[in-house]
């Protein structure tokens, strides 16, 4: 499971990426599109320092970082899937399908912290 995870946190980043490239460059999108680009791929580079916790409470707290950002990153795909009037069919299903993928993550990744919390007690 973890390195499921570890691989699918490194390709949501990466699909973020490729996605970003579709944007114009101007002054709105690059704000956007630059929050996306750090917040994704945050996802994944935390969710690789999660596994190397030191303690099960820095587990928690790496993985609770890992659930912003996938929150984030939803947000900001939101935002683009707002913006975005190019007409674009598979660039606009590309977000929406990115969207769910934040949103499973997060489901996992809550779901994780709430599991380890509970080993805690």
């Amino acid at each position: 499971m973890a390195q499921d995870l570890k691989t699918r946190t490194k390709k949501f980043a990466i699909d973020c990426g490729k996605l970003c490239r579709n944007f114009p460059h101007s002054r709105e999108y690059n704000a956007y599109v630059n929050q996306l680009i750090r917040c994704s791929s945050s996802v994944g580079a935390n969710y690789r320092a999660s596994q190397r916790g030191k303690s099960t409470a820095d587990f928690i707290n790496k993985l609770k970082i890992v659930e912003e950002e996938a929150d984030e990153s939803h947000f900001f795909i939101e935002i683009l899937l707002e913006l975005y009037d190019l007409g674009d069919e598979n660039v606009k299903n590309e977000m929406i399908r990115l969207c769910k993928e934040a949103n499973e993550l997060v489901a996992i990744i809550v779901a994780s912290i709430n599991t380890a919390k509970s080993k805690l007690k």
